[in-house]
Order: structure tokens, then C-alpha cells, then sequence
């Protein structure tokens, strides 16, 4: 693994994260749990050989990833604003030209090999997580979205998606619209800002139905 890989990584537990996690009180707050969504057709139907938390590099390949590149962070809770440990995280999403890593997908599009397609992350006592990949795209049929799903032991499995705030295809697309709470469909739709660089940055919390199997 790179230094800048190990920066991710160690990264993921120290980011002082904005929004609805650095304000609550933990042993007060009701959280609403972030709304499940479909997995859609394109799970990568083999797992990558590099599947770590950089989708912009891809090892063995010197370029890197096609795209503006956005650092994603946040926190896994639950309703009662507890940080969950242990819990993977998964996300997956199509290329810059709209097309995804699958064999199911034949749009005529390129393909990009200096992008990952897909991550993965395990958070660590505080919940944390952070991806790095790039600003996801819409494609014929779908606004801009990047796929994720959270799973490990004693954890209710949850598949979601996350969209970008300010995307004119939102009000277009049929599976987000179909969460008719307009305040649990905006749990899906983060703000991705820019940063020095020229990168952008979003914060994703994703609450998680509480079981009382995990959680302090």
C-alpha cells in the first residue's frame, strides 16, 4: 500500500466531520435511518483484485482515474447516534464516461482502467469512514449516484445509494422519487464542495436501524 493510501486510511479516524454526527448528543438523539435503496444490476460480479478505499488508482496502472476526484467521508450511527463499529462498507459506481465495470454493461462507452469501480472500508471505533473516487455521473435513466452497502456482524445490512445535491436529474429519477418523505430523500442527496486542489468533498452519515446488538 502507498504512503497516500495509508494517509487514507489513518485519515478516516482523525477527520473532524461536519453535519448531523459532530453536533448530537449522543445519548439523547433520535436519529432517522438512512433509506435502503436497490443494489441495482451492477455489484461487481467479481471483486477486484484492488478493492481498498482509493478508486482513483488502480495498482499496476500508472494513470490515474478519469474524473473530478471527491473524497467522501462520514460516520456509521445508529437511531440513538452511536458509533458502529465494525461495519464494511462497500460502494460502487460507473466511470467517468458513464459506464460501469461489469460485464452486463455494453453501452457503447468507454472504459476506464485507471478507475477502481469499486471499494471497500471497515470503520473502526468512532464509525468512521472515508473513500476517495470521483464525482459520480448520470448515465441514460439515472442521476448522478454511487452505490453503497454497509454489512458485518450484528449489523443489519443496508443498501443505499447517495446522490449530489444541486443535480438537475434528480427530479427525474424514478428510484430516488420514490421515497415519497421528502426529509428522508434529502438523507440521500449530499453537497460535494470544493476544496484547495480542485477536488471536492462530501460528508455521507448513514444511520442504521439499532438492534441493540452493537453500539456503546
Amino acid at each position: 500500500m502507498s504512503t497516500r493510501r495509508h494517509l487514507l486510511a489513518a485519515s478516516a479516524g482523525g477527520a473532524a466531520l461536519a453535519g448531523l454526527s459532530s453536533a448530537l448528543p449522543l445519548a439523547a438523539a433520535i436519529l432517522v435511518p438512512t433509506p435502503a435503496q436497490s443494489r441495482g444490476p451492477f455489484y461487481p460480479a467479481e471483486i477486484p483484485l484492488d478493492n481498498d478505499n482509493d478508486l482513483v488508482r488502480v495498482a499496476g496502472y500508472d494513470g490515474r482515474a478519469q474524473g473530478q476526484v471527491t473524497d467522501l467521508l462520514g460516520r456509521v450511527l445508529d437511531e440513538r447516534a452511536r458509533p458502529v463499529p465494525a461495519a464494511r462498507i462497500e460502494i460502487w459506481q460507473c466511470n467517468a464516461y458513464g459506464r460501469y465495470h461489469h460485464p452486463w454493461d455494453r453501452r457503447n462507452v468507454p472504459l476506464d482502467p485507471g478507475f477502481q469501480g469499486y471499494g471497500r472500508f471497515t470503520t473502526g471505533a468512532e464509525g468512521r469512514y472515508r473513500f476517495r473516487t470521483i464525482k459520480p455521473v448520470p448515465y441514460p435513466g439515472r442521476a448522478p449516484h454511487i452505490h453503497f452497502a454497509v454489512s458485518g456482524p450484528a449489523i443489519p445490512t443496508l443498501v443505499t445509494q447517495m446522490y449530489v445535491k444541486g443535480e438537475p436529474a434528480n427530479d427525474r429519477d424514478a428510484l430516488l422519487n420514490r421515497i415519497r418523505d421528502a426529509k428522508a430523500r434529502e438523507r440521500l442527496i449530499v453537497p460535494l464542495l470544493p476544496q484547495t486542489g480542485g477536488d471536492l468533498l462530501g460528508h455521507f452519515d448513514i444511520v442504521l436501524i439499532a438492534d441493540g446488538s452493537f453500539g456503546t
